[in-house]
């Protein structure tokens, strides 16, 4: 093995403190069972133990890339690896590309969020399962949690997904405050996709949406939602579609899922007949007396669409996207002023978004992967659209760049319920 691939792997275990150690070691428990594990006190014998399990090797340090991304030591990627946070976001959303489980990554975040009145909370409910010497320790939160939760991993007595408050009575962190709309059913509701492609002129086909409608139904069928696209409606037919929804019976539904994919005018969706439909006539479908089987439960609508025929203009970054993109012309209003609604459009107003003729559109694209690899980790949805905004935001297309936008009359969070057996089914693949 190459002198140069050791000094690497030495400098890196060098820049290493204990706690990181001890992260590092938890979220490789997949790969380095625990009793493997026991003699590596130091980063130098953690790196050789992932040598000997072939995780680590020359030409190949994607999972120590990943670990280090992991815990937050980006500084390490970018000074030893040729990396950075960005580069590793892209490869993480690649199916299969990353090792660290979902459920290693909400355990581990769990960790990361307590407080120095929490950790002694920990000890005082662990003094009977953590070893003397740990209950005297002083090292951080995670160091306590990983060092309970590979013992209790050891016995395989913990599955996926794991809800956790480490707070004494009366003493529940801000967010577990936070009361969530219920998701019990199943289904949880319709997932309600109007999807046109062709239009009475040809030259307005939107290339690329077939993509986007494939990627929708396979994550809402994931989320266990009754998931349904009508392709190519006529004005007349949008409208009639939405109201249909809206007179069913949903007393055993938790919520209602549309997305409005289509070309359009300032606050108008365009039929495949070339007629307009107001995208407020289709909101107000759901309102409280409209639908009253839905009220005080979320309503949920995104639409792929411009706002205006102007390019946003582009701050100078490095271009991280090909092919040819279009854009959808149609501009979103303000949602009616009632509760419970949530509305996530493609970009801001007065702006253009686009489409990529071969993969789909960037922003349901985007929201599609933050989805898969944020709700297995029970993040709420306004959060997963903050990631999204984030990452749409960070592009450049065609020279120019896309901003999408949150409304929201949201009372609670929302949360989207992962089943067990669909999560584990998730992360085999």
């Amino acid at each position: 093995m190459s002198s140069g691939f050791r000094k690497l792997l030495f400098d890196i275990s060098e820049a290493l403190a204990t706690e990181e150690l001890a992260a590092l070691k938890f979220l490789s428990l997949e790969h380095v069972p625990v009793r493997k594990q026991e003699d590596t006190e130091e980063p130098k014998a953690f790196f050789e133990v992932l040598k000997e399990k072939g995780m680590i090797e020359v030409g190949d340090l994607f999972f120590l890339k990943e670990l280090l991304y992991r815990i937050n030591r980006i500084d390490l990627l970018a000074s030893h690896l040729g990396s950075s946070q960005e580069e590793m976001e892209r490869e993480l959303q690649v199916p299969g590309k990353a090792k660290v489980s979902a459920y290693r990554q909400l355990l581990y975040g769990i960790a990361e969020d307590l407080t120095p009145e929490d950790v002694r909370s920990v000890k005082f409910l662990l003094q009977e399962k953590l070893p003397k010497n740990k209950l005297r320790d002083n090292a951080v939160s995670k160091m306590i949690l990983i060092s309970f939760l590979q013992k209790n991993d050891s016995n395989e007595n913990l599955s996926f997904p794991v809800c956790v408050s480490m707070h004494p009575p009366g003493q529940e962190a801000a967010y577990l405050l936070l009361e969530s709309y219920k998701m019990e059913n199943n289904p949880h509701g319709y997932c309600v996709i109007l999807n046109n492609y062709h239009f009475k002129n040809p030259d307005e086909t939107r290339e690329g949406t077939v993509e986007d409608g494939k990627a929708l139904k396979r994550v809402f069928k994931w989320l266990q939602f009754d998931t349904i696209e009508y392709v190519d409606l006529e004005a007349k037919q949008i409208f009639a579609k939405v109201k249909e929804y809206s007179k069913k019976d949903h007393s055993n539904m938790d919520c209602f899922v549309c997305f409005i994919l289509s070309h359009g005018e300032k606050g108008k969706i365009k039929g495949s007949d070339h007629e307009l439909v107001n995208i407020k006539d289709l909101l107000s479908c759901f309102s409280g007396s409209n639908c009253p089987s839905l009220a005080g439960k979320p309503k949920l609508f995104f639409i792929q669409a411009c706002q205006g025929s102007v390019g946003h203009p582009a701050v100078t970054v490095k271009e991280d996207s090909s092919g040819h993109f279009e854009t959808d012309a149609i501009p979103l209003p303000s949602i009616p002023d009632q509760a419970d609604i949530l509305v996530g459009m493609a970009t801001v107003e007065d702006f253009e978004c686009y489409r990529s003729i071969k993969t789909g559109s960037v922003y349901i694209q985007c929201l599609c992967d933050k989805m898969e690899l944020l709700c297995p980790l029970r993040k709420d949805l306004i959060t997963i659209l903050i990631e999204v905004n984030k990452e749409v935001g960070r592009r450049v297309l065609n020279g120019w760049k896309q901003m999408p936008k949150i409304t929201s009359t949201l009372r609670k969070q929302f949360i989207f319920q992962i089943p067990q057996c669909q999560s584990n089914e998730k992360q085999e693949k």
